[in-house]
């Protein structure tokens, strides 16, 4: 079968390359084969192969988090009824190859409903938006702060926040031809390129101080936020797009501030994938009903990955689609 496949930990665009690898085994007890028929690429996936989490990553490794697929076979264990079922193939890596073996714990149900372009997008930011949504903002939670407000991520937050009654806050770098979604659903829109930004976002947050800061950025925007967040407030960081960790003196320099490190695989794996049918039926809802929807900018086939990974600036924008297929 053919296979995205990282041979070293390094930038994903210099170390990928296709492959004609052997398929999968027959599947064990418990286990099945599914058939993917789209993925995705995501930061995620670029962080794992750099070599950032090198204790629990080994290589050569087939990335690819995110994506959606048909089981084809099943091993002992697994009802009969189980093949020909679409699911979300979820709790390792290796969206980007024609098939995909694995433990039917971790194939999350897809509902007939949701079409393969949108089921794909249903796990990273989808969920992970609805999860912290759900745990940091409680009722009397009004003002918030959003950085990389541009992103997929961003964008959900603000749909999700709406809905509470919530006008976030967004910060972004203000790169040309990027703008938030929906304005109507900021309150302000802080440019980190423009002058004085730090003086602007002070002044739209407040003297109180920001209630819940969602962070996915670190650096120096990151603690920037930090330090506006309001004593009792929470500052919840998941993600690194900077490339640079906040500071230990800045996490440790107020302790009237709630620091929570959200990871989604730890929400993910908890215990095994038994309680994973749950955490995204929300998900599914809101999908079905047009929301937390992901804008496809180009679709590829799988043979194509690594030569767009070399030129980043091609297609339009939006995430890209893969066809594993071909």
């Amino acid at each position: 079968m053919l296979a995205a496949v990282a041979g070293s930990p390094g930038p994903l665009a210099e170390v990928l390359a296709l492959r004609d690898v052997d398929g999968p085994a027959d599947p064990g007890t418990s286990e099945v084969v599914v058939r993917m028929v789209a993925s995705t690429v995501n930061p995620s996936d670029e962080i794992t192969v750099s070599g950032a989490y090198g204790s629990r990553t080994s290589f050569p490794m087939v990335p690819g988090f995110e994506g959606v697929g048909v089981i084809d076979a099943a091993g002992p264990g697994v009802p009969a009824a189980a093949v020909g079922r679409r699911v979300l193939p979820l709790g390792s890596a290796g969206a980007w190859q024609q098939y995909k073996r694995l433990d039917y714990s971790w194939c999350v149900p897809v509902p007939d409903d949701l079409p393969d372009e949108v089921a794909c997008f249903a796990y990273i930011n989808p969920l992970t938006a609805v999860t912290m949504v759900e745990r940091f903002c409680r009722p009397g939670v009004r003002n918030v702060v959003v950085t990389a407000a541009t992103s997929a991520i961003g964008r959900h937050l603000s749909e999700l926040l709406t809905d509470r009654g919530v006008a976030p806050v967004g910060v972004v770098r203000g790169m040309p031809g990027r703008t938030v979604a929906e304005p109507s659903r900021w309150r302000a829109v802080i440019r980190t390129n423009e002058p004085g930004w730090r003086e602007r976002l002070r002044s739209v947050i407040g003297p109180h101080g920001a209630d819940v800061a969602f962070d996915c950025v670190g650096g120096g925007v990151g603690e920037e936020v930090f330090t506006l967040t309001a004593g009792g407030g929470r500052f919840v960081h998941y993600g690194l797009l900077s490339g640079t960790p906040l500071s230990a003196e800045c996490l440790t320099g107020r302790r009237d501030v709630r620091v929570e490190l959200f990871r989604l695989r730890d929400i993910v794996q908890k215990d095994g994938g038994q309680h994973l049918s749950g955490l995204f039926a929300p998900v599914f809802e809101s999908l079905r009903r047009g929301r937390l929807r992901t804008a496809v900018g180009q679709r590829i086939g799988l043979s194509e990955l690594a030569g767009h990974l070399k030129d980043p600036a091609a297609g339009p924008a939006g995430k890209i689609l893969i066809d594993p297929q071909r």
